[in-house]
């Protein structure tokens, strides 16, 4: 085999992030009785939660905001787009999301069946990712798949975020692996794709929404089945 050492992304890899998201998101929407208050259309509100999160999270993987402050302040703005100022409101929010999340068990078609094939042939799979230590743990056992992962690197234990080459070279430590024989598989093309390429990888772009990309991954596949032409 040309690999030995397969470094997984997690979420929307593996993890449908964005089921589980909205799901958990419903579930807060409702406890909090956010109707009530005003907001009505909760398609709406995930919309606005959606844009918030996304801008946010680009600033705490440059290092220019602190978990905690990204927990609840996603929260807070987008309450304040339904001109509510309630910062309580939006730490109980917050707090509540990162409880409900991790439960959510989704993930992407074929996910058990690919990572049981590569076990099977002998690859050792790793994951490298940017979420939540606590959060990422539990999602590997609720959804059951945290059994096939012989490393599993956070962002938190690693001291650096993808794409920073600081985390690939952490995860490669941490497997015993060799640039040569490993390869990142991954869906965020910053992230993992230019993160892992700059780490000196080879890189499996997993292009679940047809995105149109000019970077060039060492391979790319639209379905997770599509990893046994490779591997």
């Amino acid at each position: 085999m040309q690999y030995k050492h397969l470094f997984f992304d997690l979420d929307h890899t593996l993890w449908d992030f964005n089921t589980n998201s909205k799901e958990a998101m419903q579930d807060v929407y409702n406890s909090q009785e956010l109707d009530k208050r005003g907001i009505g259309d909760f398609d709406q509100f995930f919309e606005r939660y959606n844009y918030h999160n996304h801008r946010l999270w680009d600033k705490y993987s440059k290092g220019q905001m602190k978990q905690e402050e990204l927990r609840w302040k996603r929260m807070w703005l987008t309450l304040v787009d339904f001109k509510i100022a309630d910062e309580p409101l939006a730490r109980a929010m917050g707090a509540t999301f990162l409880e409900i999340l991790p439960n959510k068990n989704g993930l992407f078609p074929y996910t058990h069946e690919i990572l049981t094939y590569l076990r099977n042939k002998g690859y050792e799979l790793h994951l490298i990712t940017n979420g939540f230590e606590k959060v990422q743990y539990n999602k590997l056992e609720k959804s059951n798949i945290g059994q096939y992962f012989k490393e599993v690197v956070t962002s938190e234990t690693s001291n650096s975020l993808k794409p920073n080459k600081e985390i690939f070279d952490h995860a490669l430590m941490r497997a015993g692996a060799e640039r040569t024989e490993s390869i990142m598989i991954g869906d965020n093309i910053e992230a993992d794709i230019l993160g892992g390429m700059n780490a000196g990888l080879d890189t499996v772009f997993v292009n679940h929404i047809n995105e149109v990309t000019d970077v060039q991954p060492t391979y790319t596949i639209y379905h997770l089945k599509e990893l046994e032409g490779i591997l």
